[in-house]
């Protein structure tokens, strides 16, 4: 399909919305634009269906995306259009926007946290930090960014706002676009890294007991499998290490002889001389000849071991019976 023309797309569009369509968006148009429309129309015969499901389609996307820039700004935009539509629909969609909507160089801001604003802005030069609040769409957004901030730098970059003198709109236009461009690489980073069970799994293992139960309880009834791949990263077999004599026998008592031969197969040495070293002399001598003369074992098998043996971690945590550090918090001090 050859490339179209602004004014072709729109005729295409008008066309395609019949007479009386058209007429209603003519009520909206000035004399001039109506004159060079009409003309463009009354060349526009016998239309593609494919040029105008393709601009009927591009007015519909330019909808969606003016009205999420409207509502959230033009950071937030990108975020729905490539998690929607991949980065280069997006790049094609706010480059024909760009035009029509960045009225202010620093647009893209609109919508964005002042913490936001602040935690981006913190390693700028401060000329240029004065220059982004005074550019920002919404002064209400500068000024809680400039609540943020210690009261010597409230003093001097309001000196610098102040005392700015007229800046170039180009200079303007290129702090925002290197701005523009810092902000989205720190996006799309933190995208590649954040969430998922793993992430969850950091967050519980430094909240309270209470926390992760309550957590880990509404996830059971929405999701059970992920549930239980959370459980498990919570507390991991190697972590065994870290418990002290008296919990690792607990445990030690509640494992079938079997179950821990397998698991050890696939533990550090470390971690294999602790257990050993907190059971009875007849009893690691017999879970040492069970390893000896064990033949090799699959990856799923070991691992499916060392489960039962957090599992049973877990179970004497919840009845009480152990107690596993988690964050440091006041109401976690032992006292004696």
């Amino acid at each position: 399909m050859a490339v179209l023309t602004g004014k072709r797309k729109a005729a295409i569009l008008l066309v395609s919305l019949g007479p009386e369509g058209a007429a209603q968006v003519f009520k909206h148009l000035p004399d001039d634009v109506i004159d060079k429309l009409t003309v463009e129309m009354a060349r526009t015969s016998n239309v593609p269906p494919e040029e105008s499901d393709a601009v009927q389609k591009e007015v519909v996307e330019t909808a969606y995306a003016r009205g999420w820039i409207a509502a959230g700004g033009a950071a937030y935009t990108r975020q729905v259009l490539e998690k929607a539509l991949g980065v280069a629909k997006a790049d094609e969609i706010l480059s024909r926007l760009e035009g029509v909507i960045e009225h202010k160089p620093f647009e893209f801001l609109r919508g964005t946290a002042p913490d936001q604003i602040y935690g981006f802005l913190r390693g700028e030069h401060r000329q240029t930090i004065a220059l982004v609040l005074a550019n920002l769409p919404a002064m209400e957004q500068a000024a809680k960014v400039v609540q943020l901030m210690t009261p010597e730098e409230q003093v001097d970059v309001a000196m610098r706002i102040a005392t700015m003198n007229q800046t170039s709109p180009e200079v303007v236009k290129d702090v925002a676009a290197v701005m523009r461009e810092k902000l989205q690489l720190v996006l799309r980073r933190e995208w590649a890294v954040a969430g998922g069970a793993e992430a969850l799994a950091d967050i519980l293992n430094s909240a309270d007991r209470q926390t992760e139960r309550n957590i880990l309880e509404h996830l059971e009834q929405v999701d059970t499998d992920l549930a239980e791949e959370i459980r498990a990263l919570l507390f991991t077999f190697d972590d065994l290490i870290n418990l002290d004599d008296r919990t690792i026998q607990l445990v030690l008592k509640n494992v079938d002889t079997k179950d821990l031969a397998l698991a050890l197969r696939g533990s550090t040495d470390e971690v294999r001389d602790w257990i050993l070293a907190n059971m009875s002399e007849r009893a690691s001598e017999m879970l040492r000849e069970e390893l000896e003369y064990m033949p090799p074992q699959r990856r799923r098998v070991v691992e499916e071991a060392q489960l039962k043996i957090v599992s049973v971690v877990r179970k004497l945590e919840d009845e009480g019976e152990i107690y596993i550090a988690r964050g440091a918090s006041e109401e976690d001090e032992l006292i004696a």
